[in-house]
């Protein structure tokens, strides 16, 4: 005869986070990377870059009516990053002026080996965006992780 032996287990809490709907977040990303751009002076091309290479006509349905655009996840993913770099900018370097210059000024840090922070994001992998954003955070922190 096998007995079972069964534990009472408390669940697990639960917490909920709200979700924030894809396309209010897609919106909202693609209006404050539209401020960001004209901040930095991206061009187009720089833009649709940043972006991981859109079409142009779903670069301009874009920014022409956010509130519909259907945005993938490497987008979402890329906007995130950006924005986060924008907002590391600001706190780091508390003049606009010199915060939004800083991207594309030669960087003398080893990790960017004389090129500009732009540069890197150019290079058009969501993993460039992602070092850059890591960078200002590692020197918000007092260092760079």
């Amino acid at each position: 005869m096998t007995l079972a032996v069964h534990y009472a287990r408390e669940p697990a809490p639960r917490y909920r986070v709200p979700e924030v709907p894809t396309p209010q977040m897609a919106a909202a990303g693609l209006r404050a990377f539209g401020r960001i751009a004209q901040a930095w002076g991206l061009s187009v091309d720089e833009q649709l870059r940043l972006l991981g290479a859109p079409p142009r006509s779903t670069f301009f349905a874009w920014r022409k009516q956010p509130d519909k655009a259907a945005v993938p996840r490497d987008t979402l993913e890329r906007l995130s990053n950006l924005l986060g770099i924008y907002k590391s900018l600001q706190i780091l370097l508390p003049d606009a002026a010199a915060a939004d210059a800083w991207v594309r000024q030669p960087n003398t840090a080893q990790p960017f080996g004389g090129r500009s922070a732009l540069d890197r994001m150019l290079a058009g992998n969501v993993s460039d965006l992602h070092f850059v954003r890591r960078y200002l955070d590692g020197v918000r922190g007092g260092g760079w992780s």
